[in-house]
């Protein structure tokens, strides 16, 4: 669920002889390393059309108005993928196709055949929690015994108070943060009951006074500068925050909780549309991601897990052994995921959702 700030458009070319071989490639920035698709081109001729999108909106837009051009596409699992899915928007995987298929970590892969019965339709290519960031100085000078790996960082009035100074901001998403809402509140995280979503709404009207701003990118960078001191958001964005704030001209040291009570588990797939111009080459691109040397490098660009058990031996341990990125057992029992919701359901989150940011 990797967001970026900027589409941009990166092709490369491995010279004029291949020019009539090319993949359409559609994906989160700075979600893939981009030496990695320099020697995908040198080694198989085929030309990547590399172009980025920042919400997961923007994707389901443009597949479900058909023929997008794209031959890969990387939607966040649920609830997306498994709305598109629904809407027959993706060929089956021809598996014999795919030589690198074994090194999927079986246990993402159980948790997507959730979505995706039998893994028919799509590999997983990066995962992760989302939960709590924080300026580790900031929160202790206001709040010395604050719950730092507690929901109550953000949903408990008596503890978010202390922070509305030094600036909090949240995920500008209904389907992140009103489960997060009821399972702070010990409700099912994945209830679609009216009654239980609006219990989770007015928890989040208790503390929306002390929220500055619901957005879904801007507190990466807000964080890093010193402009906010807690943020709910994604695990890789804020350990990316860490990174640039560790290298800041003014330092600030940014640490990520995964919440005890339990995180949303998300999971991004990579998937061919069923309309793809270059189903082929969508095969040699998407084995080419299988790779444990692209999940590897990729992983260490953007801070988050991948889906490749046979690429954890070739992360620095600063990546494979923290737990912030990969949570030992125990944590990742508590981890949950959500299911689609229906029509109906989608229209009375949102307006729920509006409600909430809008104060109204």
């Amino acid at each position: 669920m990797r967001l970026g700030l900027l589409a941009c458009l990166l092709i490369f070319a491995a010279g004029p002889s291949f020019a009539q071989k090319q993949v359409d490639v559609y994906n989160w920035s700075d979600y893939i390393a981009e030496d990695q698709l320099k020697t995908f081109t040198q080694e198989t001729g085929i030309k990547v059309n590399y172009t980025t999108y920042d919400s997961n909106e923007i994707l389901d837009a443009k597949l479900r108005t058909g023929h997008s051009g794209y031959d890969i596409v990387v939607p966040t699992a649920s609830p997306f993928f498994v709305r598109q899915l629904a809407a027959k928007l993706y060929l089956p995987l021809d598996k014999s196709r795919l030589e690198n298929w074994s090194n999927l970590d079986p246990r993402i892969m159980e948790q997507l055949a959730k979505y995706d019965p039998g893994n028919a339709h799509a590999i997983p290519w990066m995962w992760g929690t989302v939960g709590i960031g924080y300026n580790v100085a900031a929160i202790k000078k206001r709040m010395a015994d604050a719950p730092l790996d507690s929901l109550a960082m953000i949903f408990d009035p008596a503890v978010v108070s202390h922070f509305a100074d030094c600036g909090v901001m949240v995920l500008d998403s209904a389907t992140d943060v009103l489960p997060a809402a009821l399972k702070y509140l010990g409700l099912d995280p994945d209830s679609k009951r009216t009654a239980d979503l609006q219990k989770a709404a007015d928890a989040l009207n208790a503390v929306r006074p002390y929220i500055r701003k619901f957005h879904s990118s801007e507190y990466i960078n807000a964080l890093a500068g010193g402009d906010i001191c807690l943020a709910f958001g994604y695990s890789g964005d804020i350990l990316q925050a860490r990174d640039r704030a560790a290298k800041a001209v003014e330092k600030r040291e940014i640490a990520y909780a995964i919440p005890r009570e339990g995180a949303m588990l998300w999971i991004d797939v990579a998937a061919i549309p069923k309309d793809a111009p270059h189903p082929d080459e969508a095969y040699r691109f998407l084995d080419f991601m299988l790779d444990p040397k692209v999940a590897a490098a990729s992983s260490a660009l953007t801070g988050y897990a991948n889906g490749n058990a046979a690429a954890t031996a070739l992360l620095d341990k600063s990546i494979s052994g923290n737990p912030a990125v990969y949570p030992p057992p125990e944590v990742r029992a508590k981890l949950y995921t959500i299911t689609a919701a229906k029509p109906a359901e989608v229209r009375a989150r949102t307006r729920l959702w509006t409600a909430v940011k809008t104060g109204r």
